[in-house]
């Protein structure tokens, strides 16, 4: 069992009860946080988030954990895994609003735009595949022959360099569904909400991230 200290950022946007208890599932501990001194302590990091882009970052600054937070990932290079809204959150910005992203990896987060598939609804929502890239540590050495997971989003993620894309999805057309960047990682997914599949990420993070 790995004895990091692991932190689920609690922004007030998100369930973060659910990512600590399939964290526990899987056999290790998290802590549920908002207060920057606790996240100070992290060995690795779990941001969620559901809602729009401008309040994640305002709550993020809100409750002092906007500067904690780019100490953690950009000078210690502890791992930080962003879920949903907090993957969107760790790009350069978003169509959704006008507020600077945390910049920690070369993308954008733009709204779904479909052309030859007007059928299609937002959000994006229920479960959908994805598409690994290989070696990427998320989906490495993964229990199962399908990856499958539970979505519920209108905007993703461009990412300008392709090296960082880690798993793609089709709706309508494909996106970006996770990214691996040094030690951020992005998941649009929602792996709290994913049953095994979800797990298999999660204990790849804690014990390859």
């Amino acid at each position: 069992m790995s004895k990091d200290f692991i932190v689920v950022v609690d922004s007030g946007l998100g369930n973060v009860a659910s990512v600590r208890n399939m964290i526990y599932h899987i056999g290790f501990e998290a802590v549920v946080s908002g207060e920057p001194e606790v996240v100070r302590k992290a060995d690795r990091i779990i941001l969620p988030g559901v809602g729009s882009f401008d309040t994640g970052v305002s709550k993020l600054k809100e409750r002092k954990l906007w500067d904690i937070l780019n100490l953690k990932a950009l000078e210690e290079k502890v791992p930080v895994l962003g879920i949903c809204l907090g993957m969107q959150l760790m790009t350069l910005g978003s169509e959704e609003g006008k507020l600077n992203g945390l910049g920690w990896v070369e993308a954008e987060t733009v709204k779904f735009r479909f052309v030859e598939n007007d059928r299609l609804v937002l959000p994006h929502m229920g479960w959908n595949t994805l598409q690994p890239v290989t070696k990427k540590k998320l989906f490495l050495d993964f229990p199962y022959e399908e990856f499958v997971f539970y979505f519920i989003h209108s905007y993703h993620v461009v990412c300008r360099n392709m090296e960082d894309i880690a798993g793609m999805t089709s709706y309508g057309y494909e996106f970006v569904s996770s990214f691996e960047h040094n030690n951020i990682y992005g998941v649009q997914f929602h792996p709290e909400k994913s049953h095994k599949y979800g797990m298999a990420v999660l204990k790849n993070f804690i014990e390859k991230g």
